[in-house]
């Protein structure tokens, strides 16, 4: 895996991923951004919900269940210290489809946060406090 970060001017800064998309970082005005752009540590929660509702998703198709849609809403602690690193997270994932039961959602949740979603389980190792409950919704 490859990417770059170009510096742009202020706190600005434009990554590039290998496989070529971009994404525009950015810093509040009080620490020198025009606030343009997301803060990298949104980029690496984000990437904690990408990759676990990416594991959600699949481990349900797999299972030949009927999902229309699903939603992680993440929320995150960060230490009153330098670094602020992450303390805590919490996904709430929020699956909608037909006839979905909650003990399979919550099997897939479950895979996902222990076997499957690499963002996760590394920042678990580094001392993160990651919980995830879920809901199911009847469409």
């Amino acid at each position: 895996m490859q990417a770059t970060v170009k510096w742009i001017d202020g706190v600005m800064f434009v990554g590039e991923t290998g496989s070529g998309h971009a994404v525009v970082m950015d810093g509040p005005p009080e620490h020198g951004g025009r606030n343009m752009g997301i803060r990298p540590m949104e980029m690496l929660l984000l990437g904690v919900g990408g990759c676990s509702s990416f594991d959600v998703v699949q481990i349900l198709q797999k299972g030949r269940n009927h999902i229309v849609g699903c939603v992680a809403e993440l929320s995150a602690e960060r230490v009153d210290a330098v670094p602020s690193v992450f303390s805590k997270i919490h996904l709430h994932f929020v699956v909608s489809g037909h006839d979905l039961k909650a003990s399979t959602v919550e099997r897939a949740v479950k895979l996902s946060a222990e076997k499957y979603c690499s963002a996760a389980i590394m920042l678990g190792a580094a001392g993160v406090e990651i919980t995830h409950d879920f809901e199911v919704i009847e469409v």
